[in-house]
């Protein structure tokens, strides 16, 4: 499909669809279409809050050419025409859309728009266009879920190219691979020198590292990113892209680098071992921006430049001064690229704005006021919804010398942009003023309900009044996630607006109101996290992530242990999901440090993160006595959850000792399985169903297993939380394989395969291939045995998984197909597997295999 994206996605990069109709007249039928497209995991481009009768027409030309899908509604109305335009913004984005697939929907009216008209004329003759009439948004609702779904089914994306899926192949296989940089919505303007000069060096020059340097403002990171898309070709292996900004623990980079790599921490080795391995013999370029905020992890990244073959390109506004960097300092921009910008970024808010002859020296004057600087360029830009470039120019050149003159501790460019903000902050109203100060907290951006949380009881207008006016001065950014506006403020823009918070004398009291927001998010999050709901909060949480560690520190930092727990506790299923337990390790060890202050709740609770963690090591029989003292308190104080994880821990831990403790074990998971029911909870009582079947098959009793693991497959699917499913699933094919039944084990191998390529889990992907591995051995097809196993070798190298030594049935099959006489054949193929194209493996793993009859 469109959008230039490939096969392989993270995340935050699902398929984008566009949806384009008039907004107000529509409303009800645009909610039915976010939530069918959500519903299908895909992402929808709308314009929603603060929308002006259309957009402007660089932001959707932008948003259109990152999409994969393009939906048009239409009903009566032509939409409005801009000053200047020939045909409104509805017309302009059917024609700006690129070739991708189109779903065209027209509720049926009598009184439609003469143009409307012509336009629908147009597109019913269009090859591209699936076009189909409807009568309200209770029947489109169902016509778009169904054309989506059989839409997923016909196309697959695959680099820039597209090619249909074969019939038997589910549709929407997508593989968790590293976080994209993001694309940018403007065009980049006068750094074409810069750019090629960046180019060079990373390709023909063979240069390692190259750091982006300037003061904030001067459009390092923009150039990075334009520079990414030009060096796509250049690093096969994907450029993955790494915000160092919302950082302030140089230690934190190699888990950052971590994460945009899909690599989860789970303790068993040291991540940056995992990074370094992922990383040696690929061409990988990591664009690390903000560096400035974390310099002192500059001898880690040396370690990871000197031990792998990535590359690196840093925006920073100091040298991070690593042998081999080579500098490429950004200058303000030339004074004709400087006006275009301003031109540009003008229009972009008043599209009918023309340099003229009458304002052309006015608008000179502003650039040089500005130093050609990009960033007060764009902040002066915004104001012209409102000012003509005269009043604009008596308003710069009276504001920004005294502002200037008061800041002479900075370097001159940087006085001129911190300048520029100040004058653009000193034009907000007072809520506005007010609200963008404490929303400079937030280390990374936030979501709307945050902003009205920060505005406490504030009458002086709402948040979305706020927001609105100070995304129009360009001082926050917005976009859609998910169903969600998300805001954002440039590093330069906050660090401003934070010095200000903590001159007034505001900081504390702000970073305890953020703190408790989070707060109050983990209490929502955590009956989501185990139920349907499971994905859209764990999206949520990844992006608030870095303001929820922000909490956790303040909250430490501010010997406020009960209210780090209260905070930390519900998000246990989200730290354990993504492979964040070590962090978690690390924030609990600072509370046993405090032990004599904690109440017996946050202890207990402390005590059992910290045996659920050591269990990772290997069975540990000294720690039972810590478990069943967590027991105790828990039974007492009626906390049922609390008992649950305990007696799982427990049952888990016995039955890693061995065959002697399996009776002990199976007692803990059967007060595991009650406190389950008690707890109406589908997903636990899956879980403890999950760790019983292991119990059967460790007795060797695979049929007493099956029965187990299909009650926890109905338990999960009942639960609507789908790793669970993938995790029976999978069990449940092992069961089947080690009773000859190889048929059934295929079956739910690929089943399993299919739910974790859809959601991008690839332990779930690594070990779904385990499992066709170990068919094909059972079925004498040693050649594709060695493929799928050097496939799986390749995923957890690449994301740091756990191994399949964990496994010890697979062990089992492995030993025997390596002492077998097709041993070499074997080999041979395990290593072919480990360089072929992933999605490709896996297609041909989800395809049925016949001989395995």
């Amino acid at each position: 499909m469109g959008g230039g994206a490939g096969l392989i996605r993270t995340p935050d990069q699902r398929l984008r669809v566009f949806v384009s109709s008039t907004l107000q007249e529509l409303a009800p039928e645009r909610r039915v279409i976010r939530e069918v497209i959500e519903r299908l995991a895909l992402s929808p481009v709308m314009f929603e809050l603060g929308a002006r009768p259309h957009p402007p027409r660089s932001l959707y030309r932008a948003y259109l050419e990152q999409s994969d899908i393009f939906i048009g509604v239409y009903w009566e109305s032509y939409g409005w025409v801009a000053p200047g335009e020939e045909v409104s913004g509805l017309e302009d984005e059917y024609n700006l859309a690129p070739d991708v697939p189109m779903l065209i929907y027209v509720k049926r009216s009598e009184q439609r728009n003469g143009r409307l008209d012509s336009l629908l004329r147009r597109i019913r003759e269009d090859d591209r266009a699936s076009y189909v009439a409807f009568d309200d948004a209770e029947q489109l609702g169902p016509l778009l879920t169904s054309d989506l779904a059989t839409l997923l089914a016909e196309r697959f994306d695959e680099s820039s190219r597209r090619r249909p899926v074969p019939a038997h192949v589910v549709a929407g296989v997508s593989l968790s691979e590293i976080l994209d940089p993001p694309r940018p919505l403007t065009r980049l303007i006068g750094r074409e020198r810069d750019m090629q000069a960046v180019v060079r060096l990373l390709t023909t020059d063979g240069r390692r590292l190259v750091t982006l340097t300037g003061p904030g403002g001067i459009g390092k990171t923009r150039l990075a990113l334009a520079a990414a898309r030009d060096l796509e070709a250049s690093f096969p292996d994907g450029i993955a892209f790494v915000d160092l900004a919302p950082l302030r623990d140089p230690r934190l980079v190699i888990s950052a680098i971590a994460n945009a790599l899909g690599i989860r921490d789970t303790g068993e080795a040291p991540l940056r071992a995992k990074v370094t391995q992922a990383l040696l013999h690929r061409q990988v370029l990591l664009l690390l921006d903000n560096v400035e905020q974390v310099v002192g992890a500059a001898a880690d990244l040396s370690a990871l430049l000197n031990a792998s073959s990535v590359s690196i390109l840093a925006t920073s506004r100091v040298l991070l001064r690593i042998d081999g960097e080579q500098s490429v300092p950004l200058a303000p921009l030339a004074s004709s690229a400087a006006v275009q910008l301003f031109l540009e970024r003008a229009r972009a808010v008043k599209p009918e704005f023309e340099l003229t002859d009458d304002n052309a020296a006015d608008v000179t004057a502003i650039v040089t006021a500005l130093d050609n600087v990009p960033l007060a360029l764009e902040l002066a830009a915004a104001r012209l919804r409102v000012l003509t470039p005269k009043v604009l120019l008596e308003r710069l050149e009276r504001a920004l010398p005294l502002l200037v003159d008061g800041a002479r501790d900075r370097p001159e460019r940087q006085r001129t942009l911190r300048a520029a903000i100040d004058w653009s902050a000193q034009l907000l109203s007072n809520p506005e003023r007010d609200l963008f100060l404490r929303m400079s907290v937030f280390r990374n951006g936030f979501s709307l309900d945050a902003a009205e949380w920060m505005c406490e009881r504030s009458d002086a207008g709402s948040a979305v009044d706020l927001l609105g006016g100070l995304v129009e001065s360009s001082l926050l950014q917005e976009q859609d996630r998910e169903s969600r506006s998300w805001f954002s403020m440039l590093a330069t823009v906050r660090e401003y607006a934070r010095d200000e918070l903590e001159s007034a004398g505001d900081l504390p009291k702000c970073r305890q109101r953020h703190a408790e927001f989070f707060s109050a998010l983990a209490a929502r999050a955590e009956p989501h996290l185990t139920s349907a709901g499971q994905s859209a909060w764990i999206a949520r949480l990844n992006d608030e992530f870095e303001d929820i560690r922000a909490a956790a520190d303040y909250y430490l930092a501010a010997g406020q242990h009960e209210a780090f727990a209260d905070l930390v506790w519900p998000l246990y299923w989200f730290l354990w999901s993504t492979g964040r337990m070590r962090e978690a390790e690390a924030w609990i060890a600072r509370l046993t440090e405090v032990e004599d202050q904690l109440s017996d709740r946050t202890r207990s609770r402390a005590k059992l993160f910290n045996v659920g963690m050591a269990i990772l090591e290997g069975p540990d029989p000294s720690r039972i006595p810590e478990l069943e003292d967590c027991i105790a308190y828990f039974q007492r104080e009626h906390d049922l959850p609390g008992e649950f994880l305990s007696q799982i821990a427990i049952g888990l831990l016995e039955l890693m000792r061995g065959s002697s403790r399996l009776d002990i074990a199976d007692r803990h998971l059967q007060c595991a399985r009650e406190i389950a029911e008690t707890l109406e909870s589908p997903f636990l009582t899956s879980m403890a169903l999950h760790i019983a079947g292991q119990v059967f098959l460790a007795r060797g009793d695979a049929r007493g297993a099956v029965e187990i693991f299909e009650a926890s497959l109905q338990a999960a699917k009942d639960s609507g939380e789908v790793l669970s499913e993938s995790a029976a699933l999978f069990q449940l094919g092992w069961a089947m394989l080690l009773q000859g039944e190889n048929v059934s084990a295929s079956e739910f191998f690929v089943q399993q395969m299919r739910i974790s390529s859809t959601v991008g889990h690839q332990q779930g992907i690594a070990n779904g291939l385990d499992g066709m591995f170990a068919v094909a051995v059972a079925v004498g097809d040693f050649e594709r045995a060695g493929r799928l196993l050097g496939a799986a070798d390749e995923v957890r190298e690449r994301k740091g998984l756990l191994p399949p030594a964990m496994l010890p049935y697979h062990q089992r099959v492995l030993a025997q197909v390596e002492g077998s006489p097709a041993s070499e054949e074997f080999q041979i193929a395990r290593e072919a597997g480990r360089h072929v194209d992933l999605a490709e493996v896996i297609e041909q793993a989800l395809v049925s295999d016949r001989s395995s009859s």
